[in-house]
This record gives structure tokens, sequence and C-alpha cells, in this order.
């Protein structure tokens, strides 16, 4: 399944060329004859100069340095220490990204130690596999009232609002995905 996030990726970068008119080559050279060299600074640059979103700045920059802990390489690694034993559940993951990656070309993919975490301008969501046989999802959608698979994020993560319990595949349905999209559409 990597190289199904290979692919979003490589689709993204298509996508950023096309709107732009620039290839990911002139974006590099852009990048390195800017004077700047914290990946912040380039992200804002492109944004502020460019008027780039903050996941195709990302991208870029990322894909320019070719240094990026969410490039595919990178998050492979962290997947494989945080599904070491959760086989099912990186499967799980891996299904639940395909999803994720249709929302929108804007999308940062952030690996941490313990979890992934989905950023557009600011993190919608968090993915991290709490147990050996349950995938924790965590929202950011205010406003939202709990209900079905959608319970109060409570004392599980600050950083959520809202959370929800994967303990079977079958629970990666559209109601799943319709909470994960609104959190994605609010943190535009």
């Amino acid at each position: 399944m990597s190289n199904t996030i290979d692919q979003a990726i490589a689709n993204q970068i298509k996508n950023i060329e096309k709107a732009t008119g620039k290839s990911l080559a002139e974006w590099a050279v852009i990048l390195s004859s800017s004077g700047l060299e914290k990946h912040g600074e380039l992200v804002n640059m492109l944004k502020t100069t460019y008027g780039l979103g903050h996941g195709n700045a990302n991208t870029l920059v990322h894909a320019a340095k070719q240094s990026s802990a969410s490039t595919a390489a990178d998050e492979t690694d962290w997947l494989a220490e945080q599904y070491k034993g959760k086989e099912t559940l990186k499967a799980w993951y891996h299904k639940l990204m395909v999803s994720v990656h249709t929302f929108g070309n804007d999308i940062e993919v952030s690996p941490k130690k313990a979890y992934i975490s989905l950023r557009r301008k600011k993190q919608f969501a968090l993915i991290q596999p709490s147990t050996k046989t349950r995938l924790d999802i965590g929202l950011n959608l205010k406003g939202v009232a709990p209900a079905g698979a959608l319970e109060a994020g409570g004392s599980w993560n600050a950083m959520c609002t809202h959370r929800i319990k994967i303990e079977d595949e079958a629970l990666l349905n559209e109601e799943v995905i319709s909470w994960v999209k609104q959190a994605y559409d609010q943190a535009g």
C-alpha cells in the first residue's frame, strides 16, 4: 500500500505542476535560490509569494529537499514501528488513507512516534494504533455533538475534540469517512 501513498504524492505534485505551470525542477530552483533554509520559512514563502495552499507548499518543499518526515519512505518507517505486531490495523490504516486522499491534494501526512497526523491548514485528524486490536481516529470537529461511532475525545488526546474507535474493518464505513471528511472541510 505504500505505492498508494507514493502515487498520491506523485499525483499531488502533478496537480501542482499543472495548476502553476512550473515543474518540480523549477520549484526546486525557486526554493534553492530563495536564500531560505528552514522548512517552515520555505513553506511560508511559497504560500505568500506564490499563493500556494499549505499542503501543496509543504509537499513541494519536501519533494525539493527530498528529506521529509512525511515522504513515503519515512512514513513507511514510522508505520513499520507503529504497526509492528499490528498488521491487521496497518491494512485498516491504508484503507482509510485511500479514502482520505480523495478529499483533496492539500493534505499533509505527518508521521509522529505514536500516530500519523493529518493536516490541511491545521490538523484535522490523527490515526493511532492504540492497541493490537483497535485503531483510533482522532478528529477536530468544532461544534459537532457526538453521535454513532463519533464519541467525545475527552482526555484521550488534547489535540482532538472527538474519537472514533475502529475494532473491526467493517467500521471503516461511509459514516466514519464522512466524519473524517467533515473534519477535513472544517480545517480548510
